[in-house]
């Protein structure tokens, strides 16, 4: 048994009891969001554990974490706000966007404010392109997805998050 079967080992059983046996790979994906539930990130050491779960590499589960916008290999800020700025966002003024958040919040694209709050990472498609500028928003728990938006909106969705955090401290 493994540190992610020691940890998780009901959740990881109720997951691969929706899989026959000789199909276990089927449940990556879901394995990986267990994974990275908690701290917001996939280590390693969970690579090597879910490839030993299904039977499989750690380089082929690795892929699944470098495809999707849902998984992350590297640690980040509590909430990530994910731009999409693939060729019909960016005609709708993604770039200029992504930029003026991360000039307000004081970072590069990819970078994590001071504060560990927020990671802005740019993507590719989350299929709103009409609805452009927009981002989606994933914490530890929840994903939630911002359309028409503005510099101005995005910055002050990130306050709100900062007096959020303020009043729980």
């Amino acid at each position: 048994m493994n540190a992610l079967q020691t940890k998780y080992g009901r959740d990881i059983q109720a997951i691969l009891a929706k899989y026959p046996d000789d199909q276990k790979r089927s449940a990556v994906m879901p394995l990986l969001y267990v994974a990275q539930r908690e701290g917001g990130h996939v280590s390693r050491q969970d690579l090597a554990d879910i490839a030993e779960i299904i039977g499989t590499t750690p380089t082929e589960v690795a892929s699944i974490v470098g495809f999707y916008t849902l998984y992350h290999d590297a640690p980040a800020g509590k909430n990530r706000m994910q731009v999409c700025n693939d060729l019909p966002c960016a005609m709708r003024g993604a770039d200029a966007f992504l930029q003026g958040v991360c000039e307000n919040l004081g970072i590069e694209v990819g970078g994590t404010t001071a504060d560990g709050l927020v990671t802005v990472e740019a993507v590719m498609c989350l299929a709103a392109c009409d609805n452009a500028p927009m981002f989606q928003v994933q914490d530890y728990e929840n994903i939630t997805y911002h359309e028409n938006q503005t510099v101005e909106s995005a910055v002050a969705l990130v306050e709100k998050w900062r007096k959020a955090e303020a009043k729980n401290k």
